[in-house]
C-alpha cells in the first residue's frame, strides 16, 4: 500500500489487485481529515496487508473517531477489526443488514455501532456527512457519503475501472487514464459488479445517477478507481450507459485449464 494527500480534507490508503484477464484494480480506503476523524474502509484482507500499520504513517490510529465502512465485503474490511483494537474511540458506521454480515466472522461491539441509512446525517465535528445509496453497488449494505465542506463524494465500488497498469491503479487523478479507455474498463467494472443494471427500470436507475449528480461534488473518490478531481461529467455519462452495456461472462473451466496449462512448471529441489 502506498499513501498520498490529496488535499487538506482526504488523504488516500493505496492498493491493488491484478485480475488475470481484466487488469490491475485500485482498492482505496480513505482518511477524511475532520475535526472528528473518519476513517473510510480499511482496505484487503491479505496475509501480507497490515492496514494499521499503513494508517499509522498518516495519523494515530488512536486519534480515529469514526469508521465509516460503506459495506462489509472482504476486500473493505481487511483492517477492521484490528483498528478497532487501535482505535478505542472510534465507533463504526454501518448498516444493520452490514452489522448482521460481519457479526457471521467474529462478534462485534454493539455499544460502538453507529447505525446510518441513506439519506440521513452525520455531524462530525466540522462537517456534516449526508449519506446516500450510489447508483451501482453490488452488497445490499453499501451506504457511501457527500462532505459538504470538501465537497467530496465517497461513493464506495462505484465508477470503479480495472486499469491497464499498476502505475495507473496507483494514480492520483484518473485523468491520466485515457478517457477511451477509462470509458470500457468502468463498463466492464459496471457489469461485473453490479450485473443486475441490466434488468432493471431504467427511468428508476436514472433518477438515482440524477440525485448523486445534483451534489455537484468536486471531488468523487471510489474504492476501485483514482480520484476523479472536477471531471465528474464524464464518470456520470458511464453510468446512464451502464444498462445497455454488454453483459460480462466470466472464464469457463476450459479457459482456466488452458491458463493453468500455460504457466511455468514449479522446479522441485532435492528432498
Amino acid at each position: 500500500m502506498h499513501t498520498y494527500r490529496l488535499n487538506a480534507d482526504v488523504t488516500v490508503l493505496n492498493d491493488q489487485l491484478e485480475v488475470p484477464g481484466i487488469g490491475f484494480l485500485p482498492v482505496n480506503a480513505f482518511v477524511l481529515h475532520a475535526r472528528e476523524p473518519v476513517v473510510i474502509d480499511t482496505g484487503l484482507g491479505l496475509p501480507d496487508r497490515d492496514f494499521v500499520q499503513t494508517l499509522s504513517a498518516v495519523m494515530d490510529p488512536a486519534d480515529v473517531r469514526w469508521i465509516w465502512l460503506t459495506h462489509p465485503d472482504r476486500d473493505h474490511t481487511g483492517g477492521l477489526f484490528k483498528l478497532l483494537d487501535a482505535a478505542p474511540q472510534a465507533r463504526l458506521i454501518t448498516t444493520f443488514l452490514g452489522a448482521g454480515f460481519m457479526s457471521t466472522e467474529r462478534p462485534l461491539p454493539l455499544d460502538r455501532l453507529y447505525l446510518l441509512n441513506p439519506g440521513e446525517k452525520l455531524d462530525v465535528g466540522d462537517r456534516t456527512l449526508h449519506a446516500f445509496r450510489p447508483p451501482l453497488f453490488d452488497n445490499p449494505a453499501t451506504v457511501g457519503f457527500y462532505d459538504d465542506r470538501s465537497r467530496t463524494s465517497f461513493s464506495s465500488d462505484c465508477f470503479g475501472a480495472p486499469l491497464a497498469t499498476a502505475e495507473l491503479a496507483a494514480a492520483c487523478d484518473v485523468g491520466e487514464v485515457p478517457a477511451t479507455d477509462l470509458l470500457g474498463a468502468q463498463l466492464l467494472w459496471a457489469t461485473i459488479d453490479s450485473p443486475w443494471v441490466h434488468n432493471i427500470d431504467t427511468a428508476r436507475y436514472l433518477q438515482t445517477v440524477r440525485t448523486m449528480q445534483a451534489a455537484d461534488a468536486d471531488v468523487i473518490l471510489s474504492t476501485h478507481l483514482p480520484p476523479a478531481i472536477r471531471t465528474s461529467s464524464r464518470l456520470f455519462d458511464m453510468l446512464a450507459l451502464a444498462p445497455g452495456a454488454d453483459p460480462f461472462v466470466g472464464p469457463d473451466q476450459q479457459s482456466l485449464q488452458a491458463m493453468l496449462a500455460s504457466f511455468e512448471p514449479v522446479a522441485l529441489g532435492p528432498r
